[in-house]
């Protein structure tokens, strides 16, 4: 039986404390390869604390594959080559995971083909001659008005967004902005986050010492009396476009999540945006945030997806209230986008530079989705797999025919240097759902692909 005396955890959360115990244990060997952990509620007795303590430190391990889960049978310590004193240490492990050359990638892919070089050098250039040295001045702590405003715009014509440029905050990229709102709203509240979910979410708030509740979503996205049961006071939620499932919340469902946030004045909706601009049928979906009437959404959306993830640019918008508390609480932040990049990009959107870009990706998109599918119908796996979300964002779900847990056909899959994801490794209780994330895979190599997952099926 594992024992750690959870006594001297410190200012850690329990559960923290206790996933912390178990990785270094796996780490260094002490837990080896494929041994079954204990069942949450023996382990929660053993221990002396409750079952949703035991389950938040399983599935954080489970995501970022320490251990495996298997349904019916429990949780396994996976296979990772981690010693001490010379050899191999997490760090070497992961660092070498970084390196391996992939000869087909649906984890990694990146969606940085059809980036605008020469409109990009040319917009710079133009903004060094006609800025100059104001260029070398510190930005506002939210970002460069110039900027501010072209979202608001941006905004207004494409997501139906009655914003006031003051209400955006301009940060480097979406983890930092989670940062923010932690901070902001406080790590004494609860917050609610998506299972299965983008597990960088609770990563953020769980470091910042929140506690954090993983809602189960059904084929609506959150429920609210799942919600309700949750305790949770703050959700982060991507209602257009949930990741990994692909789920759409229906207009019902979000009328029911903004009038549950309305009933406490600590109660605040999160609303993640990460890839709306990728919908391939039917008009985009609007934004809870232009639905809300109490002002209880805070929105939030990157260009790592349309534009590139180096640039490390993204925006929130804040309620009236929570942007006065900003100022008040967070203004002394520098802003952490160079003052350049902003400049740049609020020419890139005012201009008109960026719905054309975003037409042009979305067409190429399209087409490398259709490619895929066509290869699909015409691979030994014809007749046998279901496609899931394929209408929208950049990524869509693949059942696959096989009675192999996922985490054999993944461990198989990679000594053919063939990287795949899973549904489940998110937290999703269904097996053999593969992630099909495909902008940073050549044409040429998918073909390639199918067939090696073909042969391992």
């Amino acid at each position: 039986m594992l024992t750690y005396e959870m006594s001297k955890r410190g200012q850690r959360s329990l559960y923290e404390y206790l996933y912390q115990c178990i990785r270094d244990d796996i780490v260094k060997g002490t837990l080896k390869a494929g041994e079954k952990l204990p069942s949450k509620r023996m382990l929660a007795r053993h221990l002396q604390v409750s079952v949703v303590t035991v389950e938040n430190a399983y599935q954080q391990l489970v995501a970022e594959g320490y251990v495996y889960a298997q349904e019916k049978r429990g949780y396994f310590v996976g296979s990772i080559e981690t010693f001490v004193q010379g050899e191999k240490t997490a760090i070497a492990y992961h660092q070498e995971a970084e390196k391996q050359q992939w000869r087909f990638d649906l984890l990694g892919g990146r969606n940085t083909e059809g980036f605008p070089f020469s409109l990009w050098a040319k917009l710079m250039r133009q903004v060094l001659t006609e800025r100059g040295e104001t260029l070398l001045e510190s930005s506002p702590s939210c970002g460069v008005l110039e900027l501010r405003e072209a979202i608001a715009q941006y905004l207004l014509q494409f997501r139906g967004m009655r914003v006031h440029p003051s209400q955006i905050v301009i940060g480097a990229g979406a983890e930092y902005l989670y940062d923010q709102i932690v901070q902001l709203l406080g790590n004494h509240l609860c917050y609610g986050v998506e299972q299965p979910g983008y597990p960088k979410v609770q990563q953020v708030y769980t470091l910042h010492g929140a506690g954090c509740a993983r809602v189960p979503l059904d084929e609506g996205g959150m429920q609210v009396e799942a919600v309700r049961q949750s305790g949770a006071q703050v959700l982060h939620l991507s209602p257009s476009h949930q990741f990994p499932t692909g789920v759409v919340m229906p207009i019902g469902r979000r009328q029911a999540l903004l009038k549950w946030a309305e009933e406490k004045p600590e109660r605040y909706i999160i609303e993640d945006d990460y890839d709306s601009e990728f919908r391939f049928m039917g008009a985009a979906i609007p934004t809870l945030q232009s639905i809300d009437q109490a002002q209880r959404v805070i929105y939030i959306n990157t260009f790592s997806r349309t534009l590139a993830p180096s640039l490390r640019m993204g925006y929130m918008v804040l309620p009236p209230v929570l942007i006065e508390r900003y100022h008040t609480m967070m203004g002394f932040y520098s802003c952490t986008v160079p003052v350049m990049e902003q400049y740049t990009l609020a020419r890139f959107l005012s201009q008109g530079y960026f719905e054309r870009h975003l037409n042009r990706m979305r067409g190429l998109y399209r087409n490398k989705r259709d490619r895929i599918l066509e290869l699909l119908q015409n691979s030994p796996l014809a007749g046998q797999y279901t496609v899931q979300g394929a209408e929208r964002g950049l990524h869509f779900l693949l059942k696959l025919p096989t009675q192999t847990c996922d985490r054999e056909l993944k461990q198989q899959a990679e000594q053919q240097k063939l990287r795949l994801s899973f549904l489940s490794e998110y937290g999703g209780g269904e097996q053999h759902w593969l992630l099909m994330h495909y902008p940073g895979i050549p044409l040429e190599q998918l073909e390639e692909g199918l067939a090696l997952l073909s042969k391992l099926l």
